[in-house]
């Protein structure tokens, strides 16, 4: 699993790295994008040079660089998240990642003891993330990570993002952390058993195991500690829930179900929404109510840590996944279906129902066919004017009902 698969690299797009051993100078101007590759890659050199990464850095780092075309088709072919969220769980929340999580939570008691101490962060949210991203360590990646990130670089989607990473992959070397070799890993750039992006692994990597490096690629203890160190950078609260499944009422404003509208529990325990599993938090705490199928489907509150699953990645499918997968870790049931089977769009319905959003003032932008968070709040907008159930779920309803109006 890919954090670029997470949804255009949902990891926090910070465009900055480095401390006391880089010195930052004025930035070089070089194209930031696209040209002759050699010519472009002499622009990286004098970018990392003025950022203070050494000479042999630099020349180890970016020796035989190529672009990597393989890297280009998987950036422009990202499908997995336009599954349904059971689709995607009932893949990823599964066999040998579901067992193992439990028996690695156990044979590493005393480390993940040591992250909770230092940074807040539970076991089962760490462990969740190490299953989806590299089945606890087993898949790492194979691509050439300096050519993933040169490839992603050189091209104009993405250039702010990816320019960046390449730089701190080099600061990477220069410390010492990992020579060029060895960094292999996912096609959009990631290392390591948690998969972090070489901007995250320069700020937030840990010597875990005492070591004098930070090898997110073999050491268990710095990959685990550095991820704690990750998501507490990230805002993690210590003891406080994340995600929790509800029952939802047959009735209710289905408009306040939305990932950006929180209310106190004790709101939404008055609109009927009970705990399908154990009790809910005190009244006073926030949630959002999570509807990733519509108000047919499962359904959750997601509490503030929750915000930092969506910071680790930018997918909703995938980070409601991750968080129902740390549940599942620390005993919650296996998800509900929901109340009734939903009937999901097509690509091409996906793509008619953006298109008359976007005729009708509810959505901005040319139509793709993927469902996003812009298509679900104008879905959600669209259903309140039409009258129907405003939860946000694109349907062959509120499809129908647009296209009645005249699409």
């Amino acid at each position: 699993m890919t954090h670029l698969l997470r949804s255009a690299c949902a990891l926090a797009m910070i465009v900055a790295c480095g401390g006391a051993a880089f010195a930052q100078t004025a930035p070089v101007q070089t194209a930031p994008c696209g040209g002759e590759f050699p010519a472009w890659l002499d622009g990286v050199r004098a970018e990392a040079r003025a950022q203070g990464v050494s000479e042999r850095a630099i020349a180890d780092g970016l020796a035989g660089v190529v672009i990597d075309p393989k890297v280009l088709a998987l950036d422009r072919g990202q499908a997995v998240f336009q599954q349904t969220f059971l689709q995607f769980a009932s893949r990823m929340v599964a066999g040998q990642r579901l067992t193992k999580g439990p028996q690695v939570i156990r044979q590493n008691a005393a480390l993940f003891d040591r992250v909770k101490a230092d940074y807040g962060v539970p076991a089962s949210v760490i462990t969740a993330f190490w299953g989806l991203e590299t089945d606890y360590g087993a898949n790492l990646g194979k691509f050439d990570t300096r050519n993933a990130l040169a490839t992603l670089s050189h091209d104009c989607r993405r250039p702010d993002f990816f320019r960046p990473q390449l730089i701190a992959a080099l600061k990477i070397v220069d410390r010492g952390d990992l020579a060029p070799s060895e960094m292999r890993g996912a096609w959009a750039g990631e290392l390591g058993h948690t998969q972090m992006m070489p901007v995250d692994y320069l700020r937030d990597a840990v010597d875990g195991d005492g070591d004098g490096k930070r090898d997110l690629m073999r050491s268990v203890p710095d990959a685990i500690m550095s991820a704690g160190k990750y998501l507490s950078d990230m805002g993690w609260k210590r003891d406080e829930p994340w995600l929790q499944e509800v029952v939802v009422p047959a009735e209710m404003p289905w408009v306040e179900a939305d990932i950006d509208v929180k209310h106190p529990v004790g709101q939404w325990a008055d609109w009927g929404v009970k705990p399908r599993n154990g009790a809910l938090p005190p009244d006073e705490a926030k949630a959002a109510l999570l509807l990733p199928m519509g108000r047919n489907g499962p359904a959750f509150l997601a509490y503030d840590n929750f915000d930092v699953y969506r910071k680790w990645n930018q997918s909703f499918i995938y980070a409601t996944t991750a968080a129902y997968l740390a549940t599942r870790f620390d005993g919650a049931p296996e998800v509900s279906i929901g109340a009734a089977p939903v009937r999901p769009l097509t690509t091409d319905e996906l793509h008619e129902l953006q298109r008359l959003l976007a005729k009708d003032g509810f959505l901005a932008g040319a139509p793709d066919g993927k469902l996003g968070g812009d298509t679900r709040k104008a879905t959600r907008k669209a259903q309140a004017k039409l009258g129907l159930a405003a939860d946000g779920y694109p349907t062959l309803e509120v499809l129908q009902a647009l296209a009645a109006q005249g699409g």
